[in-house]
């Protein structure tokens, strides 16, 4: 009986494979389907070009409330920029919904809050980061002064001057005489 085990469990295991991957296929054709529809009932309701336009007018609208109503809560500047974009946005001749203007609206507004964020970040530091920039500053004014000592400190060899010349001298032994003074060795 293990024997059979044995070797029906590699069949097994190919069979097992197989219809795994063939459902996988059957998912994500059917994935696939639903995305080319939603993209086409997307492009019915909207061109590419009136989302850029909203989510511009909806940036603009974010800013005039921002900067408009300083003193005003949340919300307030939140109406304020729904009624200057929805104004906008038809005066366009482009019609969107509510939710679809706020959430144009909140994403201008997310998009400021992780510019500004950011800005801030680099600006202030934290203390360990300045405390880390010290230790390297300090350590490498440190190294300056030990390295002008140790050059003023090391030993000078002394270099005898090499005469270059421009045209070679001739030789003025005799080939004989330098082969016998060899031959003599």
């Amino acid at each position: 009986m293990q024997t059979l085990i044995e070797g029906v469990q590699p069949y097994v295991t190919t069979i097992a494979t197989a219809a795994v991957g063939v459902l996988t296929t059957f998912v994500l054709a059917g994935l696939n389907t639903v995305k080319v529809k939603v993209n086409l009932w997307l492009e019915a309701r909207t061109t590419a070009a009136q989302r850029e336009v909203i989510h511009k007018i909806a940036g603009e609208g974010f800013a005039f409330a921002q900067t408009a109503f300083k003193q005003a809560g949340g919300e307030r500047k939140l109406q304020e920029a729904l009624q200057y974009t929805t104004l906008r946005l038809a005066e366009q001749g482009i019609t969107v919904s509510a939710v679809e203007i706020r959430s144009a609206i909140e994403k201008a507004y997310l998009e400021y809050n992780s510019k500004t964020k950011a800005i801030v970040t680099e600006s202030q530091p934290n203390e360990e980061a300045t405390q880390a920039a010290a230790k390297e500053a300090v350590s490498g004014l440190a190294a300056k002064p030990n390295n002008f000592l140790a050059q003023a400190t090391a030993e000078v060899a002394f270099v005898v001057p090499a005469r270059v010349h421009s045209e070679p001298e001739p030789i003025s032994a005799s080939v004989e005489a330098v082969q016998a003074a060899v031959t003599a060795e």
